[in-house]
């Protein structure tokens, strides 16, 4: 399993800037925005809205574990949300936008209820739910990689671009763009 791609999922509010700030890392192969942990099946956007359908907003990560560790995909996730304001992140409010990691196996259960453990003696209570990933809808087409195809927009400007400068300080290392 080593030298195969593997898959990480997680919720941190918007999946616009959530996507936007993981396509950037090395490692990382794809990210699909999408719906994961409720119970409507094939949920739409407009469903999912409503905060009625139990799904949070996330992202399905494909990684080469060779090139970035799911530890360090933690160290980001956290890095670039509120993982202590329970259903909200920033103007976006309701259970769709909560922080959860919707583990793959055991080994990424554990190392996500580590790393929250170790947050939680230094800081306010983490509230990221830890919960077994089960079927994760894909987003409508036009959610796919938005920021990168409306960078211009209100929302990016104010909302993922902030985001993105924080990753470029703090991760350089891990960006896609540091090898050159």
């Amino acid at each position: 399993m080593e030298n195969e791609i593997q898959r990480a999922v997680f919720a941190g509010g918007c999946f616009w800037c959530t996507e936007a700030v993981f396509e950037e890392l090395k490692g990382v192969v794809s990210v699909m925005p999408g719906y994961t942990g409720g119970t409507t099946k094939n949920p739409t956007y407009e469903q999912v809205c409503t905060g009625r359908t139990g799904h949070a907003e996330a992202i399905k990560i494909e990684y080469n574990p060779e090139k970035i560790s799911y530890s360090d995909l933690l160290t980001v996730f956290f890095a670039t949300h509120d993982p202590t304001t329970l259903n909200r992140q920033g103007a976006d409010t309701g259970t769709q936008y909560r922080s959860a990691i919707f583990y793959a196996t055991d080994e990424q259960k554990k190392s996500a209820e580590a790393f929250i453990k170790e947050l939680n003696k230094s800081g306010p209570k983490v509230v990221t739910e830890i919960v077994p990933l089960g079927d994760f809808y894909d987003a409508e087409d036009y959610h796919r990689q938005y920021y990168k195809n409306n960078t211009s927009a209100p929302y990016c400007q104010i909302v993922i671009n902030p985001k993105m400068d924080k990753l470029k300080e703090k991760f350089h290392e891990l960006l896609k763009n540091s090898e050159k």
